[in-house]
């Protein structure tokens, strides 16, 4: 035994850089990591189970101190004593839920509104109820698939944001020191063997209208009275999403340049995102501007409660309902509509309908180097798009709405 023991130089401790495990014997082991971290491991068996328990950064722990830990452990193995066991006595650790959410307040500034940090939050007190009495450290893979196969198939959009967020946790409280070893919410390589690829699930799309019904959809809306009315219309017409559209002030409206300006804390990419606004849209505006008077910061489309509540979602349900549509198409399904109708009977080229719907076109390269947003390009699709969607328009789909 004693010739297995102490393998490792003193000096080697401090200067080995190239990643692996390195065996100073009895169980001690030095691991350096790709990054170049450095720290030391004990491995030992338990009842059959082989597990490894962390003795601190080997930047602060000497070889000789980890040494006496390592006997330490080794001890306490011979007197019938688990030391991972012995170690989390010790010390103070907390459950999911606490630690859970700490996090969501440390880090809340990271959410651009309130309502991502609550879905945050919600889902995990909903979905991963049976993790939050668990101390962390004692949370293994089976107590999340646990929490995960109820929803994995039915909600397939849900459980995998689930899934991240349990992932993100277990990260930080491994990053606090609260565990050690792989993350049991890990996909690659880990959960991904073990629950239904993404591609064999429902994959969550929102359910759109086929883009040769939206004429005779918007037909339909024109007949209805109401700002849930006239606010589908211009989303449609638009290509906007619902929440942008619901959450728009005339502080974002300039109709002299047919622009509306959404700031970046209200889209989904975190930029700014110009739209330009057709005649049919910008008519709709004019419908309802009355109700703003000289208010800037009013809701283009408020509420029931004034100028300052906006539309809710519960509106745009509630009118599609009443038009018998209710479970047959999303507001934001529309935005499909618009993109299928746009790739399969225009020749705009597919950057330009990107950008209409504020997604990324390109690569970060090309991105850092991309100045405008094709405003005047895009100006041209929405025009061509609202010409289409027009119930009354004799011309659908002409020369003039191709790019060409």
């Amino acid at each position: 035994m004693a010739r297995q023991l102490h393998r490792l130089a003193p000096r080697a401790a401090l200067t080995t850089s190239v990643p692996g495990r390195y065996a100073d014997g009895g169980g001690l082991y030095l691991v350096v990591s790709p990054s170049g971290s450095r720290k030391w491991v004990f491995r030992f068996r338990w009842k059959g189970r082989l597990s490894d328990m962390g003795l601190g950064s080997a930047t602060v722990v000497p070889l000789s101190r980890a040494r006496e830990r390592a006997a330490e452990a080794r001890l306490s193995i011979a007197e019938g004593v688990n030391p991972l066991v012995a170690k989390r006595a010790g010390r103070s650790i907390p459950t999911f839920g606490v630690f859970a959410d700490d996090l969501v307040e440390a880090v809340k500034s990271q959410w651009r509104n309130a309502k991502h940090q609550k879905q945050f939050q919600s889902t995990l007190e909903r979905h991963a109820a049976d993790l939050r009495p668990m101390r962390l450290d004692d949370i293994e893979t089976t107590h999340v698939l646990d929490a995960l196969k109820p929803i994995w198939t039915s909600n397939p959009e849900t459980a995998s944001r689930v899934r991240g967020r349990i992932e993100r946790v277990l990260d930080a409280a491994k990053a606090k020191g609260y565990r050690s070893g792989e993350n049991p919410a890990r996909w690659k390589g880990h959960l991904d063997q073990l629950l239904p690829k993404r591609s064999q699930l429902t994959r969550g799309h929102h359910a759109a209208l086929p883009f040769s019904d939206v004429p005779s959809f918007i037909q339909d809306l024109r007949s209805r009275d109401g700002m849930a009315a006239l606010a589908l219309e211009f989303t449609i017409l638009t290509a906007a999403r619902s929440g942008e559209v619901r959450g728009a002030t005339w502080a974002e409206i300039d109709l002299t340049k047919a622009v509306w300006t959404v700031p970046a804390n209200r889209m989904k990419a975190g930029r700014e995102h110009r739209v330009p606004l057709s005649k049919r849209a910008a008519e709709i505006l004019g419908q309802v501007e009355a109700l703003a008077g000289d208010d800037s910061e009013a809701f283009v489309f408020p509420g029931p409660k004034g100028s300052r509540t906006s539309l809710s979602d519960a509106a745009f349900s509630a009118l599609l309902k009443r038009m018998g549509k209710d479970g047959v198409l999303t507001p934001h399904g529309f935005r499909s509509s618009f993109r299928d109708w746009a790739g399969e009977t225009t020749t705009f080229p597919r950057d330009v309908a990107e950008m209409c719907l504020a997604h990324a076109v390109g690569d970060m390269t090309e991105r850092a180097y991309r100045r405008g947003d094709a405003l005047s390009k895009r100006r041209e699709l929405i025009d061509a798009w609202c010409r289409y969607c027009d119930p009354g328009a004799s011309e659908l789909v002409g020369d003039r709405d191709t790019g060409e």
